[in-house]
């Protein structure tokens, strides 16, 4: 199993050494000379706020130290990963479907499956769309400089860096304006750009142009089954 320095993206073979419990030494990259990984110290928050503010070490952490996907649980990770994201995202279409003032008990049954059946068809086919529309893109555009050990390692990518999805979840507790869901969106498609960057290891103008046309995509096909 290899692991990646976070300062530089050079694969290393051990992060730490560990002397007895509770005694380790970070391990340096033999390529910048830097400790190797210094998040392995770190409290969780310290990566988080790191993550949020799209510091591609934090990403290298996450998606290569992290999240190996030479580890046992990488399978059922992506599952879970995959299954938690289509659920945000048909929870965000709910909502853009269907405002607030038009749920009531006076909705009648055929209404109330016509809209899940919009809801499912935009989930599905959009994502499905962005998905090819994404992998395209990117052997396209990065077929120069893009470098990636497998399809899995690109879609896990994906599916982590589009965490900011969970603040759909403080809609359902709290009142928020509409615009705050495509706010989200903006976060969601900057932080799958930097996660693109790490993973194949391009240009940031080329991952934002990729991810870009990806996202256009899901946006006109939703709108066309609307």
């Amino acid at each position: 199993m290899e692991y990646r320095c976070v300062q530089c993206g050079f694969r290393i073979k051990t992060l730490f050494v560990q002397y007895s419990p509770g005694n380790i030494r970070l391990m340096k990259c033999v390529n910048c000379k830097a400790v190797a990984d210094e998040y392995i110290e770190c409290e969780l928050m310290i990566v988080l706020i790191d993550l949020i503010l799209h510091k591609p070490k934090a990403y290298r952490h996450v998606l290569f130290n992290v999240l190996n996907h030479e580890s046992t649980h990488f399978q059922g990770l992506l599952w879970k990963s995959l299954v938690g994201f289509l659920v945000l995202d048909a929870y965000r279409s709910l909502i853009v479907k269907k405002p607030e003032e038009e749920w009531g008990t006076s909705m009648s049954i055929s209404s109330f499956f016509w809209i899940y059946r919009k809801v499912l068809v935009d989930v599905f086919l959009g994502n499905y769309m962005f998905l090819c529309s994404f992998f395209l893109a990117i052997k396209s555009l990065l077929k120069t400089s893009a470098r990636f050990s497998s399809f899995r390692d690109l879609l896990l990518a994906i599916l982590i860096s589009s965490y900011f999805k969970i603040l759909l979840i403080a809609m359902m507790v709290w009142e928020f304006p509409p615009a705050v869901i495509y706010i989200i969106d903006l976060f969601v498609f900057s932080s799958n750009s930097v996660a693109l960057k790490v993973i194949t290891k391009s240009t940031m103008n080329r991952c934002i142009w990729a991810c870009f046309i990806a996202h256009v995509v899901k946006f006109c096909i939703t709108q066309v089954f609307s």
